[in-house]
């Protein structure tokens, strides 16, 4: 399926926990709108959210699952998993499949059951894996990562595959560059970071 927005953003599993990233480039058809569009959000302090697709529609799913994420942990006390804000995303993309919201998400974090990685598609198709590429630039940034890829690996060399493949992405995907956005969350922490290309 073509998504307007064009983009390019992966997410890889580890042990340790999970790395996402995204380019900025905020592109329509040929024109590029904003070279500093944010694909990639933190969701909680150990959920994190990044996507490819329509800028405004991302947007709105991260602002929206935020709130209901704050609401959900307020009204119970307790913290929310990485599947059931997965789950809470992919229900609210199918109540729009009739005018979906042009959106691919990946969602990943941390929790008592261990680092988790989600993909889901516009309506809210809900898959688990150890790694992905969505957007425009996946099948370049795919198969940076499948070379590279092993669950073993640290965070750091996680890390390093996200960027490689979504630098190779931008070389050769016009609808994705302008520097790339990391969120990396372990049992430790989350570190947000901006890389020049």
């Amino acid at each position: 399926m073509y998504y307007y927005g064009g983009a390019t953003a992966v997410g890889l599993r580890v042990n340790e926990g999970v790395v996402l990233g995204a380019e900025r480039r905020f592109s329509y058809g040929g024109f590029i709108l904003s070279k500093s569009a944010r694909k990639v959000y933190l969701i909680t302090d150990k959920i994190g959210m990044a996507a490819a697709g329509l800028v405004a529609d991302i947007q709105a799913i991260a602002k929206n699952i935020r709130a209901e994420i704050k609401y959900y942990e307020l009204s119970v006390e307790k913290k929310v998993s990485v599947r059931a804000v997965s789950k809470l995303i992919a229900n609210m993309l199918y109540s729009y499949k009739f005018m979906p919201l042009m959106s691919e998400i990946l969602v990943g974090g941390v929790d008592d059951t261990g680092s988790h990685l989600y993909i889901m598609d516009p309506v809210g198709s809900l898959i688990e894996d150890d790694y992905a590429s969505i957007g425009t630039g996946a099948p370049i940034a795919i198969g940076i990562i499948e070379s590279s890829y092993n669950k073993n690996m640290s965070i750091d060399e996680a890390r390093d595959i996200v960027i490689k493949s979504i630098k190779a992405a931008l070389s050769r995907d016009s609808m994705s560059g302008d520097g790339i956005d990391i969120l990396i969350i372990t049992y430790k922490g989350y570190k947000e970071e901006f890389i020049r290309v």
